[in-house]
């Protein structure tokens, strides 16, 4: 596992959760198909350390409340809750199939930092100090249902705001909407060539 080379501060118990985290996904996806066969075999790096990108931009503080949208099958979610086990992860989807899996793979693990609820983003009441997704949508459909959920209050280093992990060339999408942004290139923090061309973006 790569883990430890990249985030070398993991205690015994992140490291064990993470180590079961393959077998899990496999076990899951055998039923409801979740992830990409061709994504299963290179799991750590296109699931684990992209939702880990995230962690490297950012520490969140103790308390911190996040809500994954369109997490799918736990990602960015369960890695970054694994990750910081003193802020608040909560996990939503449309898709009812994707949050059974999350919900079965944060009992097996023990997350008492996680919540899933097959919802919609736009069903969602309350506010969080960040929103967190992995390119579900392009970001000018995005923005919109994240409206209202963003709270005032910062306890992180960061303005609260978006965290969106996305790909390619999407300079247009930035042109389109009305927040401020910073780019942090992955290609800086883990070096397969996968990460090439992908970001943290921070809009705020």
């Amino acid at each position: 596992m790569e883990l430890k080379k990249y985030f070398p501060k993991l205690s015994e118990d992140q490291l064990q959760k993470f180590a079961q985290l393959p077998e899990l996904y496999q076990f899951w996806n055998d039923q409801i198909n979740v992830i990409s066969r061709k994504d299963m075999e290179h799991f750590e790096t296109r699931h684990l350390l992209h939702s880990l990108a995230i962690g490297k931009v950012i520490h969140f503080s103790a308390g911190s409340k996040l809500l994954d949208v369109g997490t799918g099958g736990g990602f960015p979610g369960i890695p970054l809750a694994i990750l910081f086990p003193d802020a608040q992860f909560h996990l939503v989807d449309g898709i009812g199939k994707k949050i059974k899996v999350v919900k079965a793979v944060a009992e097996a693990l023990n997350l008492k930092n996680v919540v899933a609820e097959h919802k919609r983003a736009e069903e969602m009441k309350g506010t969080y100090d960040f929103v967190l997704s992995r390119a579900v949508t392009a970001l000018p459909a995005f923005i919109p249902w994240t409206q209202g959920k963003i709270s005032r209050n910062n306890r992180n280093a960061f303005k609260n705001g978006i965290l969106y992990l996305k790909g390619g060339d999407f300079a247009e999408e930035l042109n389109e909407i009305p927040l401020q942004h910073k780019l942090f290139p992955i290609a800086s923090f883990f070096e397969d060539e996968f990460f090439e061309t992908k970001y943290v973006v921070h809009l705020y």
